[in-house]
């Protein structure tokens, strides 16, 4: 017979909520940080990104695309940022508008490092942690042009950046956002640091897996004790291999990761999201095993995370929350959608990164075609 403790305990699904830190979240689908570039040219969010946001209010938690906290940082035209005060301005109205639907919403700050060209940021140079160019080329307002070899940071550098972040996160908390997420993810400059591919220093931040940490821990701290650790979430994706930030030793990347989510532990972060093709697999919940708190899952990046998919992720006990990409973009009721096992809309990729409201703001709801 089960104890009355047991019958009385509330049903963990993918649609039941979730504290993360200080962040209350009414459902566990969270919107990926997804690049859609409708800032305007001096990086503002307008109208339409405000709309597009406030559409969505529904998901359990939103995470904004990748805003720069310098304009240095700036990896795409039409990316916006959190530096001005026309910018703060901007993300006030976004905030606004999704707390007006009761929604929940985190800024992913975002340095591009070297994922970026001189056309992009002002004819300043691009910054990173060596200097290394990325095989290939970028997207700039006069076209393709191949990734310039960036500015290696000096160690005074790196505190002026770290400062930064800080104050981008302050901003983001002054413009109404509930908390931020700080990307070290695929490639951009917190990545760089921790792939011994782009990280070629000898310095304390280069060599040894703690050392390639370590300027990573000491951004993450600061943010942490800038606006509290409870409103703060950290994106990882070991192994990913993308952008040239290449991570195909699997001791190594466990040394590195492991040795990062050890001295953040402490901390109290909101959340730790990780984006890996298997969430549910050793890595990745040894990792989570490692930062101690709740994770987000984010397996969408080269394929669908479907509802399937995310309902097993939360009843097998893989993660506290999932983070979903396109069909967020494509369906902007997607947990009523799922919820209800309603048909879902497809997404139109080629208007992914376009300008105006179609394909961003024109999806229609289940109450608009029924």
């Amino acid at each position: 017979m089960r104890s009355v403790r047991t019958r009385l305990r509330p049903r963990v699904d993918l649609f039941s909520p979730v504290a993360l830190g200080d962040l209350s979240l009414a459902n566990r689908v969270v919107m990926a940080p997804l690049t859609r570039l409708r800032a305007s040219a001096t990086g503002v969010p307008g109208e339409l990104i405000a709309e597009h946001y406030r559409q969505r209010a529904g998901l359990g938690m939103i995470i904004t695309e990748g805003t720069w906290p310098n304009p240095q940082s700036q990896g795409y035209p039409g990316q916006p940022g959190i530096v001005t005060d026309e910018q703060i301005a901007g993300w006030r109205a976004v905030a606004d508008a999704v707390h007006e639907r009761g929604g929940t919403i985190v800024m992913q700050l975002m340095h591009a490092g070297r994922v970026t060209h001189p056309d992009v940021i002002g004819g300043r140079e691009a910054e990173a942690p060596s200097a290394i160019a990325i095989e290939g080329e970028v997207r700039t307002p006069s076209g393709k042009q191949p990734y310039p070899v960036p500015h290696a940071l000096t160690g005074d550098e790196l505190g002026r950046l770290r400062d930064e972040f800080v104050q981008a996160a302050r901003n983001a908390i002054a413009a109404g956002l509930d908390g931020v997420e700080l990307h070290g993810a695929n490639g951009y400059l917190l990545h760089e640091f921790l792939s011994p591919a782009s990280n070629e220093r000898t310095d304390a931040y280069g060599g040894t897996p703690e050392n390639r940490a370590r300027f990573v821990v000491e951004v993450v701290t600061a943010v942490a004790e800038a606006i509290g650790a409870g409103r703060v979430g950290l994106r990882i994706s070991p192994q990913h291999n993308i952008q040239g930030a290449f991570e195909t030793d699997a001791a190594d990347v466990l040394l590195t990761y492991g040795a990062l989510l050890d001295q953040l532990r402490p901390l109290g972060l909101a959340y730790l999201s990780v984006l890996h093709a298997e969430p549910g697999g050793d890595l990745v919940q040894e990792l989570r095993r490692r930062f101690g708190g709740p994770l987000v899952a984010n397996s969408g990046f080269g394929t669908v995370t479907t509802r399937e998919e995310a309902i097993g992720l939360i009843e097998e006990a893989h993660a506290e929350a999932v983070a979903v990409g396109r069909p967020v973009i494509a369906n902007p009721d997607l947990v009523e959608r799922w919820a209800g096992e309603h048909p879902e809309n497809a997404p139109q990729p080629h208007l992914f990164y376009a300008d105006g409201a179609e394909g961003y703001n024109d999806y229609p709801t289940l109450q608009q075609v029924g």
